[in-house]
């Protein structure tokens, strides 16, 4: 089984998709808590997706590719795109999130929720 950590950047198999959902094996970063990710009875994850499509709106954040994080080009994180996901589409580990963004993509998600900040 794969053991994914909060905001690290992972491919996920996101085959098949429905709708307007992402298709294809595509970076997301993983948003769940390390406990409930590491949790042998619990077979799923939470991400958000990440693309290279996106808009100067406070729930994408620009993410600069870098050796840290593993993207290949300027892409966004879609923090608007929530997703409970078994570990099973997992594909492979490919970077962890800088320290920087993570303030960034933890307010984005509390706009998105509407929880307090």
């Amino acid at each position: 089984m794969k053991n994914p950590k909060r905001f690290e950047i992972w491919l996920v198999n996101w085959n098949p998709g429905r709708g307007s959902e992402q298709e294809g094996i595509r970076p997301s970063l993983i948003i769940q808590t390390d406990a409930g990710n590491i949790n042998p009875n619990y077979p799923n994850t939470i991400v958000v997706a990440i693309s290279t499509k996106g808009r100067e709106v406070p729930f994408h954040i620009k993410v600069k590719p870098s050796s840290t994080n593993g993207l290949k080009s300027l892409s966004f994180i879609k923090c608007e795109q929530i997703l409970t996901i078994s570990k099973e589409r997992l594909v492979e580990k490919i970077g962890t999130l800088e320290e920087h963004y993570l303030k960034l993509v933890e307010e984005a998600l509390k706009l998105i929720l509407s929880l307090e900040t």
